[in-house]
Parts: structure tokens; sequence; C-alpha cells
């Protein structure tokens, strides 16, 4: 073969095809109608595979606004006998119904949100539905938003679907679906992977144990020195052969008892037993100090024999907190505050309020914060000069029913329990946030590590109140943008008729513990996280026979499984991997598996997440001669008209006539190795032959210019029973 001097061999070939290959995408774009609508990302389309071969392409599938915009929707190869729903739904996997859509199953004809493609002929065709073109072909637009008609695609996958309509809901072969992400996240797998049931990393506590070995729980420290777990407790009638007032100290993993101090100094100086009513903090190393009724002031460790203490002047102690030295403390005796001295009791500071009962103290940033749900009024109280410095509504008007006042240490935040509601102030005092729930806000504590706070929540236990349901919640928030950040827990049994609930939290968030009064019960609580991908796998190219390996990790609680997944049929059923269990999967590359596509699914007791779907491309084995390029041969036989030569196999790829080492036409052919080309019954010819129609093959024709004789090969190879 002579060549053109200054042009390689083939090169004048290879001027063909790519002029060929541009006539058929200009012939191609000239056949979209004029005024179609396209969607301003329609550079970057997605397609699926249908279970019955349909496709289905959407113009863009990543990014979208999460406000609502428009995408073009276009189909091919769909069946003439069954209507289907074009629609953005809640993606529930293989061979489940996408379910619920965004704007509903479209019956009217009046939807933006979902389209309605009926048969030819059908009854429906016209304003109600638009009748699919020749070879099951559609072209829609719909509106898809992040949220609404009770669809979040923040919380759940969401793929747009098309779907058999209401005539006939339970076939599933017209499902095929592509996943779609909003502003911020990522599609089938990506960001964490994609969740099943739950959205990957979902947060959940579950109970791991239940103590019933400290009376009837009061109030509740995880002492941050030595790890104990301090329970302030009061009698519990049912136990009326033991009484069971004091402060008991626990081994938080076991709730077994390491010490119990029930003897407290009374109003005389002599001991006597006493009940922990609420505890101030801890003491350095190990034990807390604590107000015992109806006015003392008592600190104990564990091992005491009986905790030393003060009996206070005036009215009943109604909160304590540590005071601003670490020998004081600061108590509320109704609307009085005083600092008083730990050993003697001496008040050194005192400070009459409007009226209260109960505050928070801000150590950080020298505030005490005091509420009084009587008059629907909060005050802040400088810690420097003892003085009110300022004082702040609480919303709901006077008489709510008193929760807690507690501060977040990191932000300075005040949170407010009053009612069913929790009132959130920043440390100016402006309110910025109320959490409303369907119970009663009890206390709250806060884990600085991740930056959330926890709510104990109590039914109001009477039943005759349909808002009741004798069931208490744990809720979670984040404390910077105050979003639920884990599942709510239910807590049945635990209401308000017997007291009020606590709560302690492990640092880091992994253990909660709960009390319940009601059943003189503390129930420990653990966290559990459904499966968030670490590491996922990505497309992978290799050739014939060679080793090639897929890796995924993911994190969660309890500890996720793995097991790898392959579909021959565009990811549209899946099967397990047999024995393939690890976060490796590791095997010979042959052709048979050319397109197939892989994933890992992780399982654990709170869900399962998968990666996204990754493609396995095998090319034949390198062979022939190491000239040319790819698209172009030596020694390669035909022309554009068979689909050889022009877009057929290259020598330097290693061709795929034959045993797949040449380049094919219809007329066989060879290479430089003498493979012997066999015919293709689907490759070659011009893109009519495919039977697709101009509009469906628009997005094939980008491929074709960028794939080259790759593409052509690889259908070829699905045709000769490659599979």
């Amino acid at each position: 073969m002579t060549s053109t001097p200054g042009t390689a061999p083939g090169g004048q070939s290879r001027l063909r095809r790519r002029a060929g290959t541009a006539a058929v995408a200009a012939l191609l774009l000239a056949g979209i109608p004029v005024g179609a609508a396209v969607s301003a990302d329609a550079g970057t389309p997605k397609t699926a595979t249908g279970p019955q071969g349909q496709k289905l392409t959407v113009s863009a599938n990543t990014g979208l606004d999460p406000a609502g915009q428009k995408v073009r929707v276009q189909g091919e190869g769909y069946g003439l006998t069954t209507g289907i729903y074009v629609a953005l739904c809640k993606d529930n996997g293989d061979n489940r119904v996408p379910s619920p859509c965004l704007g509903g199953a479209d019956m009217s004809g009046g939807s933006k949100t979902s389209q309605w493609i009926v048969p030819p002929g059908d009854p429906y065709e016209g304003d109600l539905a638009q009748a699919f073109g020749p070879g099951g072909t559609f072209d829609v637009e719909i509106e898809i938003a992040q949220k609404g008609d009770g669809l979040d695609c923040a919380e759940v996958a969401c793929s747009v679907v098309t779907r058999a309509d209401h005539r006939a809901a339970g076939d599933r072969t017209q499902d095929v679906r592509i996943p779609v992400a909003f502003a911020g996240q990522d599609p089938g797998g990506g960001g964490g992977g994609e969740g099943v049931d739950v959205p990957a990393g979902t947060i959940s506590y579950k109970s791991a144990a239940e103590f019933t070995t400290a009376g009837k729980p009061l109030d509740l420290l995880l002492h941050p020195d030595s790890k104990k777990l301090y329970v302030g407790a009061d009698n519990l009638p049912d136990t009326a052969d033991v009484d069971e007032r004091g402060l008991h100290v626990l081994n938080p993993e076991t709730g077994t008892s390491e010490s119990w101090i029930s003897q407290a100094p009374g109003s005389t100086g002599a001991l006597r037993p006493s009940a922990a009513a609420r505890i101030a903090g801890p003491l350095p190393g190990d034990g807390v100090v604590y107000n015992y009724p109806l006015r003392g002031v008592g600190s104990a460790k564990s091992g005491d024999e009986a905790a030393s203490g003060v009996w206070l002047a005036g009215p009943t102690i109604t909160d304590i907190a540590p005071g601003t030295t670490p020998d004081t403390v600061l108590v509320a005796q109704g609307a009085t505050l005083s600092e008083i001295e730990r050993a003697t009791g001496t008040a050194t500071r005192t400070l009459t309020l409007p009226g209260g009962t109960q505050f928070a103290a801000d150590p950080e940033r020298g505030a005490l914060w005091y509420s009084d749900f009587a008059a629907g009024k909060m005050h802040r109280v400088d810690l420097t000069s003892f003085t009110v410095s300022g004082s702040f509504d609480l919303p709901g008007g006077p008489g709510g029913m008193a929760g807690f006042t507690e501060t977040d240490p990191a932000t300075g935040a005040v949170w407010v329990g009053v009612d069913r509601s929790v009132l959130v102030f920043d440390a100016a005092g402006t309110l910025v946030k109320t959490l409303v729930g369907k119970d009663l806000a009890r206390d709250a504590a806060f884990d600085t590590a991740s930056g959330r706070a926890y709510v104990v929540r109590q039914d109001g236990g009477d039943l005759s109140d349909p808002a009741n349901d004798n069931n208490g919640t744990l809720t979670v928030y984040g404390t910077e943008d105050f979003a639920v950040a884990a599942k709510d827990l239910s807590l049945p049994g635990n209401h308000s008729q017997a007291g009020a609930a606590s709560l302690a939290v492990e640092p880091g968030g992994t253990t909660v513990f709960v009390t319940s009064p009601a059943e003189g019960k503390i129930t420990k609580l653990v966290r559990q996280v459904s499966p968030l991908v670490t590491r996922a796998p990505a497309d992978l190219t290799a050739e014939e026979g060679e080793e090639v390996a897929l890796t995924a990790e993911a994190e969660g609680a309890p500890e996720p499984t793995v097991r790898w997944q392959v579909s021959t049929d565009g990811a549209q059923t899946w099967k397990d991997v047999e024995g393939a269990t690890e976060s490796a999967l590791t095997f010979t590359a042959r052709t048979a598996q050319d397109g197939y596509r892989y994933r890992a699914e992780f399982r654990n007791d709170v869900g399962t997440t998968r990666t996204a779907a990754v493609t396995l491309t095998v090319t034949a084995a390198t062979g022939g001669d190491t000239g040319g390029d790819v698209g172009g041969d030596t020694d390669g036989n035909g022309d554009a008209s068979n689909g050889a030569g022009s877009t057929g196999g290259d020598g330097a790829t290693g061709g795929d006539g034959g045993t797949q080492t040449s380049g094919g036409s219809t007329n066989g052919g060879s290479d430089s190795t003498g493979g012997t080309g066999t015919a293709a019954t689907s490759g070659g010819g011009s893109l009519a032959a495919t039977g697709a129609t101009v509009m469906s093959v628009t997005l094939a024709a980008a491929g074709l210019v960028g794939a080259g004789v790759l593409v052509h090969r690889r259908a070829r190879r699905r045709t000769e029973g490659a599979l």
C-alpha cells in the first residue's frame, strides 16, 4: 500500500471514515425537530437499557436544580401494547415498583411533572396521553424537583423512570430507571453509596440493655474521667422491701452497681436516707456534686459510705450547677440565685430575679440563663457582675409546661424545653429555631465531638388525650443547622406521670443513657449507622486474559458485610457472584464479560447500601501489526459499505474477525496474523440498518465519533453470542 507523503499508512481511509462519521452526525442532528425542547444540560445525557431492550435517555441526571428544572426524556423500543408513565420517582430497586412519584401518575394529561405515553389508537390518546412513535419511541419533557408530593430526593434514592400505567400496575417489564442527583448529591452510589431501604449513612439508635439497679432514676451523669455512670435516684414504690434513695454508681457497660451512697446530712447535720434529686456536675477524677431534698448540697464518689454536705436556709432548692470557682456551686431557690461555698453553705453572692425556678450556666461566656416558665420569660445573668443583663420572651406565652434549660458548651446557644417544643436561642438571646415534637420535651444533652444535641421527650401519660400514646421519643439534632441527625427512636412506656426523664451521652454519641422514672429503669441505647461507602469501584477496561480487580469499602455500625453482584443485561437484573464476599473482587477478564456491570452491596442491621454500577470493558488480546492507530488497519479488507476497514478492526488493537484478532467484514478479511473474519449479522452497514429512528440515534452519533471502531466491535461480539 502506497501512502500519500506526510500521511501515515491507512491515513486516507481514516480521513474517509472521519468525513463519513461527521456526515452521519450532521444528518442525525439535522433530524431534530425545530423547536424541540432541550435542557441546558443536554450535552451530558444518560441512557439506560430496559428488561425488554428498551432504551431510555434523559438529557441530564446530575447537578440538577433542587428547586426544579426541565429535562428531556426520550425512549425507543417500547412495546406497542402497554401504556407507560414517565416521571421522577423513588427508586425502590430491582423488580419493585418505582413509587411514590413527583406529581403522581398523570391520568389527566395536564401534569408537567409526568407524562403518559400510550400505544397508537389507545382510547386515551389525545388530550390525556400522547402516542408512541414508530418503533415504540417517544420524546417528552418533564419538570423535576428535589422535593414534592411526599417525595424528598435528599432522603431517598430517586430516578427518572418509565413504568407501566395504571392499567397494568403489576407489570415490571416496563421499568427502566436512570438515577438522578440534585446539586450537592451524586447519583447511584456516589457520596456514600445508594441506600436501598434507608439513605446511606443513616444514623439511628437501638436499645442494647435496660438497667434496673438504681431505684427510680431522676438524673444522670457519665463522669468524664472515671467513665462511671452516676445516677441520682428516689425510692421506687414497687420495691417496698428496699429503700433505693441516694446516689448510685453503675458500670456503664453492664449496669451493675459499683457503689450506692444512700446517706447524707440533714437539717441537723445527722445522716439520713436521702434521694439525689439533681446532679450539678463532676468532681475531678471521680465523684459528683448534687442536690438532695429539700435543701441539701452534697458531694460523693464511688466507694463512699455517705455523702458530705451542707443544709441551706431558705426555700427548697429548685436547680443547681457548678459555680464560678472549684469550691462553689450556683443554687436556685425559686427566684433567688446564690453562689455558695460547698464546704460551709455560706452564700458569697445573691440575686433575686423577677421569677423563675430553673437555669443553665455558661461559664465559658460568663452567662447564666434563668427560665421563668410561669411568666413566659427568660433572664440572662452576667456571672461577673451577678446582675440581670437581659430579659427575653419564651414563645407560647405564660404557663407553658416546664421542661428544661440547657446551654450548648460549643456555641453558647440556649435550648429551652416548653411543652412539646424546644426553643433554641443564640448566645445573644435571639430565638433562632423552634423544634416541635409529638411529645413533651424533658431534657437535653450535647455532644461537642459530633456537634449534636440529644433531646428526650416524654409522653403525657394521659391516654384519654388523643395526642398521647404512652411512648416517649429520643430526637437528635445538629447543633449548627438544627436538622434531624438521627432517626427518631420510640421509647415505649416512657411517660411523665411519675417524673421527668433525663439523659447522658457518651462523648462521640456512640452510647446514650435515658431514664424512665415511671418504669424504674435506665435504657442504654447504642448508635447504629447504615453502610456508607468510603471507597467505590470505577469503570475498568482490560484485555482478554488479563487479571482484574474491583475494590469497594464501607463503614457502618455494626460492621457491614459485603457481597459482589453482576448484571449481564445493562443493570436491569442482578445476581450474586458466588463466593465474592471480600472487599476486593478479582478474576480473569474474558471477552464474554464485555459490557458486564458490577456493584458491591453492603449490609448490616440498619440497612443495605450499594455502590454505583461500574462497567467492565474487555478488548481482544493485543496481536497483529503494532502499527496504525485506533480505527485504522494496514491489512484489513473492506470498505464503509460493509463495516470493515473504515469502521472495522485493525491490527493495532487486535481486530475482531474470526478469533477476534482481525478486522471483520461481510466478506471475511484478515490482519497481519492471518486471522479470518466472520460476518456479523448486525455489524456494519448504515445506521438506518439498525432500525433506530433518526431521533433515537441522535445521541448515539456523539458516541460513534468518540469511540470509533470499538463501538462497532463490542456490539458485534454481543450479537455473535459472546455472552
